[in-house]
């Protein structure tokens, strides 16, 4: 997993890497029997991968801000130990560019902040500033404005140990829980992701905290002597001017913020987060909420031995991974509900029988993982039922309309013992997910029409999406889902199906939200307007099978950077991986291109570099947290998407849903 050097960012017309595995020519028949072995040998490998209980989870690979942040706050917290230290200092070694820097994915340019963070890190383990490598990435940080440069996110950790000022940073008040749901950027204004962020940090915001470090970092700086210069204020008349104009007069507010209402609304902040505390001791299943948390609590009196403090301590822990016993690596998060419903799908597909004891289990594991509680949805639906499913292990207050779709598709490829059971489950989950469309007949994944502009205008909110708009994706799958409960002509459905219509790009293809990228959005798209009606001569279903195999690379594959979500010059283009690939062949396939020659090259293509051991090797980060600015590898992808499109190729397309819902 170590990254790889070199940029090209900012290029029109990107040079694709050479792929040194080329597949060899061969007729169908040959070419139908090299799937059905690659096939044979991918289930077999997957089936192995389950765990006792039913799920399937793999390893969700980041950047080293995981890392960083960890050994940061076990320091901030006074708990950081020799051999944790070494272990995450060891990782993020590893993943040290050539150039000095580190990066946020595979082969991606060198990152600013993520640099800033790493190089502190390694200072806490004891690396020399001396010693070249980190020479090389101190020059580099300087070369692109040092300390003052990196984002806010940034500044706060190096603020809590005297690195930089409070001053300099961004207000942000805790009495903003206070706002009304209805009140221009009230916390349910942001997404939940960033709301479970924003909310601790309003205390530690309000309350400062510096704790010496035994060093300095002077050698960040371009200039130690003014480590912050002031910047250009932005004229009044733009939104950037509006908020450094709030920004300043929320510092004044800091300085005579009545105490009474300040420890009240710290008090509130600090309830608010506590009750969303989950079972596991984690906040929203995700590492930065849970850190900032575990901070802001702590600072207003929570200590250490307090059992909220514990438990969220521990489930940091149950994040890292041990790729060996010297080396730590942090997950941001944890997937098993999405792996084991995408694993599910794949192993039907291939032709495991609906009632294979091992999808039962996982069946019997997903429907126990049901959200029946209300969470931060019910702010805005109050009147809605409960009956989603989240991404994590324990994720009571967040479920998603994604993984519910999936969910519901997975379930309705197994021959479930208990039938009544699931279409329990299953009305649940279709009457929660048509309450949860957006005005605009689509779906976002958190919340509905989490729409509003203003949060991403604030100085704070430099790390990354805040809000979270219906997209492209998460759209396809409800529509598919709800296809395939019956529901296509429902007007629910129909306006999902209209808007995914609109959204289509000029040349065809559909942008990406949760996946890289234009690949990830027509490989969702076209199978969900096909479940939908829409037959495969229909223009849209064309211009979007033109355009795939437009970009399909010499090799047979399909790959597209993350570099696609700045420049247009990327859209498409990328060295080939598994996972992109299956997302165009489940595009093609649901089209009718069974025997199509793209769809014989892709297959091809993953016959050629599968494996021995079953699976295949793909270090590219195919996964979307934010686009651009947080990127994720789901080491499960590489298998299951291929799974799923190789039996789909092989059983004609027709998988084992689309035989139920035509019987």
């Amino acid at each position: 997993m170590t990254a790889t050097t070199g940029d090209t960012a900012g290029s029109a017309h990107p040079v694709l890497p050479s792929t040194t595995t080329q597949p060899s020519a061969a007729g169908p028949a040959d070419g139908r029997a090299a799937a059905a072995a690659c096939l044979e040998r991918a289930t077999a490998h997957l089936l192995a991968r389950q765990d006792p209980q039913g799920w399937w989870k793999g390893d969700l690979e980041t950047n080293v801000t995981m890392d960083a942040e960890d050994l940061l706050l076990r320091e901030f917290l006074g708990i950081r130990d020799a051999r944790t230290t070494q272990a995450a200092a060891r990782w993020i070694r590893s993943q040290q560019q050539a150039d000095g820097t580190w990066n946020t994915f595979h082969g991606g340019p060198g990152e600013l902040s993520a640099t800033v963070e790493a190089y502190v890190a390694l200072r806490l383990a004891g690396d020399d500033p001396q010693a070249p490598h980190m020479a090389a990435a101190a020059a580099w940080v300087r070369e692109r404005g040092g300390i003052a440069a990196s984002r806010v996110f940034t500044r706060i950790w190096l603020a809590l140990f005297g690195w930089w000022r409070w001053e300099d940073l961004p207000e942000l008040p805790p009495e903003l829980v206070y706002f009304p749901s209805w009140f221009p950027l009230n916390i349910y204004d942001f997404g939940c992701w960033a709301r479970q962020t924003i909310v601790p940090l309003t205390i530690v915001s309000a309350l400062r905290p510096v704790r010496p470090a035994a060093f300095d970092l002077d050698e960040l700086h371009t200039d130690p002597a003014v480590p912050n210069p002031p910047r250009p204020r932005a004229r009044l008349a733009s939104w950037d001017g509006v908020f450094q104009r709030l920004d300043r007069a929320l510092h004044a507010y800091h300085r005579v913020a009545p105490r009474p209402l300040r420890r009240a609304a710290m008090r509130r902040a600090g309830e608010w987060i506590v009750q969303r505390q989950e079972q596991d001791g984690c906040w929203g299943g995700i590492q930065p909420p849970a850190v900032y948390s575990v901070i802001a609590l702590h600072l207003t009196g929570y200590g250490l031995d307090h059992p909220v403090i514990k438990a969220g301590l521990k489930a940091l822990d149950d994040f890292a991974v041990w790729p060996d016993e010297e080396t730590r690596m942090i997950e941001a998060c944890q997937s098993p509900v999405w792996d084991t419903c995408l694993s599910v799908i794949a192993l039907a597909d291939a032709g495991v029988p609906a009632d294979d004891p091992r999808l039962v289990k996982a069946a019997d594991w997903l429907l126990a993982e049901q959200v029946l509680t209300g969470g931060d949805w019910s702010v805005r639906k109050p009147e809605l039922a409960p009956g989603g499913w989240a991404f994590e292990f324990h994720n009571d207050n967040y479920p998603d309309i994604d993984d519910t779709a999936e969910v519901v598709l997975a379930l309705r490829r197994v021959a479930h013992p208990d039938p009544a059971r699931v279409e329990e489950a299953v009305e649940r989950a279709v009457r929660w997910t048509v309450g949860m469309q957006s005005k605009n007949g689509a779906w976002g994944a958190f919340d509905a029409d989490n729409t509003s502009a203003l949060p991403n205008k604030l100085p704070f909110c430099d790390f990354g999406e805040v809000i979270d708009p219906p997209s492209a994706d998460v759209t396809a799958h409800a529509v598919e889902m709800l296809s395939y409960e019956g529901l296509a002509q429902d007007p629910h459905a129909r306006r999902g199906t209209d808007w995914l219509l609109a959204e289509q790009e000029p040349g065809g293809a559909w942008f990406g939200r949760w996946g890289v990228n234009y690949v990830y959005g027509t490989g969702s798209a076209v199978p969900a307007l096909v479940a939908a009606g829409l037959p495969p001569a229909h223009p849209a279903i064309q211009r979007a099978v033109t355009w795939l195999e437009s970009v399909q690379n010499e090799d047979g594959g399909w790959g597209e950077d993350l570099r696609s979500y700045r420049d247009p010059g990327w859209i498409g283009k990328g060295t080939s991986t598994a996972s992109q690939t299956a997302w165009a062949l489940l595009a093609l396939l649901a089209a009718g291109e069974c025997a199509g020659r793209a769809v014989e090259r892709g297959i091809a293509w993953l016959a050629a570099t599968q494996r021995p051991d079953g699976t295949w090797d793909e270090p590219e980060f195919t996964g979307t947290g934010f686009p651009w600015d947080f990127t994720i590898n789901y080491h499960l992808y590489r298998h299951v998407f291929p799974l799923t499109a190789l039996g789909r190729y092989l059983h004609g397309g027709a998988d084992a849903l689309e035989r139920r819902r035509r019987s």
